[in-house]
């Protein structure tokens, strides 16, 4: 049987009856004397915890004239500015329900995610406005308003007319159990899952990974290179600083290594999240003379995927900063395993957040000994409480306190979680699920291709990334030219992260006797290669 470990008490988590996220992450400051403390830098812009309740009160009314009545679904698809703060938060305080959707999809996407949750507005930027402008407006049946973060459209309405709303407001009177939220996880048939966040939930990541792990203060300026739309971003750029009334440093642009470097050195963040993805680019770019200034890190946080050992070590080495690897998801909302400052075990997820349970157990359902793999069973008071309209999959997932990750982990007698995979053919991509049918199918619109497998595969960092079986259909020969061909014809189709980083062609996709493709044995040819 797996060892007992002596753990620190769980962490008291209070949350009244009656209580309003929004309240707790922003009014509660002002009412407390802290309305003048800088929430948000933003470029040039210094905006205040009084000024993000006040221009939230007006988006919030203005919803309301809008029709928006409490429990409907606000659409958010926005970049990483103040706009999202207000939204989210101005939702929340007429007890509607926003979703931070992901800014990297492609029109069926959003098409399929408006129709899903039945959202009555949906809150764009306008970069990202054709996406939505391509969906026919008749195949989008319960959409009734659109309002974008820019220039108003004959579509839709501008972000500045929201908040010319009135800047006062009556909080509705939610329940710490009234749904606050919802993200999309992505499932294994490719469609994605709305799992629904509650009023509560926020708090106990606060509580137990925020404060009791990281020990944040309103002393702290975060910067993450996640954006707002990840459960980990939403965690680290909103939520979790602006409890204790820290600092938030959004940035809307792409995550290139020069970026980050620039945000960091202009603003100088002492809490950095990231994933091990962007790690490894952050250690690829170098510059002429002195080396990009890091000293105002206190720590540097990873997530998403694994990060592995090299890295963790190279960082250390090149700017003295450790990095705190853990593991969260979408479901569960932000880390329930995380190493500690000071006694970090480079390659391992961690020890066990206080505050979060697990299990480790066999395809019975019985624990496993420790140093044995098994699947991981988390529990814990931050886990949505369903997937929205997906009652079987819910089943599946959450067995009463207890939510089933999807994840292979093994734990050593010190207490320390590893990560040993997927449980089942999932695909991690810069920290963000990626199911391979998805790929597949999209090889398979190009008129070159017959059948296509995909499966995930290490690069020479040790980070995940897809690669590509394909057959091609009579006629075609392979080629390096096909190959790269194929390759931007899945980026023209689909987010960039999903494109095949390699493309082998064979004969035949090994089947099982009904017909199913057996990835496992594309991997272990993949395995047997070198990289």
């Amino acid at each position: 049987m797996a060892t007992t470990i002596e753990r620190p008490p769980a962490p008291v988590v209070s949350v009244p009856d009656r209580f309003n996220i929004a309240d707790y992450l922003v009014d509660r400051h002002v009412r407390e004397g802290r309305g003048g403390r800088t929430a948000i830098l933003y470029g040039e812009d210094s905006i205040t915890y009084g000024q993000v309740a006040e221009r939230s009160n007006r988006v919030a009314n203005a919803l309301r004239s809008l029709g928006i009545r409490r429990e409907e679904r606000v659409l958010l698809l926005l970049l990483d500015t103040p706009a999202f703060a207000y939204s989210f938060f101005g939702a929340q305080k007429i007890g509607a329900v926003p979703i931070p959707t992901n800014t990297l999809l492609k029109s069926q996407d959003y098409r399929y995610m408006l129709n899903d949750s039945r959202a009555t507005v949906a809150i764009v930027s306008e970069p990202l406005l054709p996406q939505l402008a391509a969906i026919p407006r008749q195949e989008l049946p319960y959409l009734r308003h659109l309002v974008i973060d820019g220039a108003p459209t004959a579509e839709g309405i501008g972000f500045e007319q929201l908040l010319g709303g009135a800047p006062t407001l009556e909080l509705e009177a939610t329940s710490k159990d009234d749904a606050a939220f919802w993200l999309y996880s992505s499932g294994t048939t490719g469609f994605p899952k709305g799992a629904v966040h509650l009023h509560h939930d926020i708090v106990q990541t606060v509580v137990c990974y925020g404060q009791g792990i990281l020990g944040i203060t309103a002393a702290d300026r975060t910067f993450s290179v996640a954006k707002l739309f990840f459960a980990y971003g939403l965690g680290n750029a909103l939520t979790l600083p602006m409890a204790v009334g820290a600092t938030t440093i959004l940035w809307p642009g792409p995550p290139t290594p020069a970026n980050v470097y620039a945000q960091i050195e202009r603003h100088k963040p002492t809490l950095f999240y990231s994933v091990p993805t962007n790690y490894g680019q952050l250690l690829a770019h170098k510059r002429e003379g002195a080396d990009f200034d890091l000293s105002s890190l206190r720590q540097a946080v990873s997530a998403g995927e694994a990060l592995p050992k090299a890295l963790f070590e190279r960082f250390k080495d090149r700017f003295g900063v450790e990095i705190l690897d853990g593991i969260g998801s979408t479901e569960i909302l932000h880390i329930f395993i995380s190493n500690r400052p000071g006694r970090i075990r480079p390659g391992a997820a961690g020890e066990l957040v206080p505050g979060y349970e697990a299990r480790i157990v066999d395809e019975t359902g019985a624990e496993v000994p420790d140093g044995t793999v098994g699947n991981l069973l988390i529990k814990g008071d931050s886990t949505c409480a369903y997937y929205w309209n997906k009652h079987e999959r819910t089943k599946d997932t959450i067995e009463g306190h207890w939510i089933r990750t999807g994840d292979k982990f093994s734990r050593d007698p010190d207490g320390y979680y590893w990560y040993a995979g997927r449980a089942d053919d999932m695909l991690k991509l810069g920290g963000i699920w990626v199911s391979p049918v998805e790929i597949e199918n999209t090889l398979l619109e190009h008129p070159a291709v017959q059948e296509a497998g995909v499966i995930g595969r290490r690069d020479a960092d040790d980070l995940e990334k897809p690669m590509a079986y394909v057959v091609l259909a009579a006629g075609q020969q392979p080629s390096a030219e096909l190959a790269r061909e194929l390759q931007d014809f899945v980026r023209s189709k689909i987010a960039e992260y999903k494109r095949p980083r390699w493309v082998e062609f064979v004969e035949a996709l090994p089947k099982t006797a009904t017909g199913k493709t057996q990835r496992f044995k594309l991997r272990q040819a993949a395995a047997s290669k070198p990289i």
